[in-house]
């Protein structure tokens, strides 16, 4: 029976993904265009500026390295925080056809941040290690996180679209309601990865963190 119920919502997602393949397929990539603008700014990035972000990192394992018990409620709750304002600001701007450009821009914004996190961590690190902090501290709660605002993206995408094609009212209502609850879903899913980001990615890398 649950069986069956998993393979009823995998079909349920697969379904909406092929129905809305061009608009997840540009909104993935205006994310992969920010990761490599991520990457690109690292790689020109000035000694004193790769410096002081050297001394962060190094400052941030001896931290994690010397504290016991990290304030783990205190950083879900900023956590959390931070993804439901994230949601609620993709939410707001994809309801509206002047904010989807906006919509595009913040998460662009965050592949930029990703890129040039992932590209810090083995610029200093090297590539055998920076992979394994990298894999430690950023997998799991991003295979959840990337999804969830690309998606929440191509909803507002979708609602762009259906406002700019059908000026019907009462169709206009009913897709931003669905683009209401659908960004709702998302942003449980965000706090789950926030979930996982603190109690079990953190916990891990500072389990592995004497190695780096």
């Amino acid at each position: 029976m649950k069986k069956g119920k998993r393979l009823n919502k995998i079909n349920i997602i697969y379904k909406h993904v092929k129905n809305n393949s061009k608009e997840y397929f540009l909104v993935s990539l205006i994310f992969v265009i920010g990761i490599f603008l991520g990457v690109m700014f690292i790689n020109n990035t000035q000694e004193v500026q790769k410096t002081e972000i050297t001394s962060y990192l190094n400052s941030f394992i001896e931290k994690l390295k010397n504290v016991e018990n990290l304030e783990n409620m205190r950083l879900l709750k900023t956590s959390i925080l931070e993804n439901i304002i994230l949601s609620v600001t993709l939410w707001f701007f994809g309801t509206t056809v002047i904010g989807i450009p906006v919509v595009f821009g913040i998460i662009m914004y965050r592949g930029f941040c990703l890129g040039y996190t992932i590209s810090t961590i083995i610029s200093i690190m090297g590539l055998g290690k920076g992979i394994i902090f990298i894999t430690i501290a950023l997998f799991l709660q991003n295979i959840i996180f990337i999804p969830a605002i690309i998606a929440i993206g191509v909803s507002g995408f979708k609602l762009y679209k259906s406002i700019v094609k059908d000026r019907n009212k009462e169709n206009i209502k009913v897709e931003v309601l669905r683009h209401t609850i659908f960004s709702i879903i998302m942003m449980m899913v965000l706090c789950i990865a926030s979930i996982i980001e603190i109690l079990i990615s953190t916990n891990i890398l500072k389990h592995f963190i004497k190695y780096f």
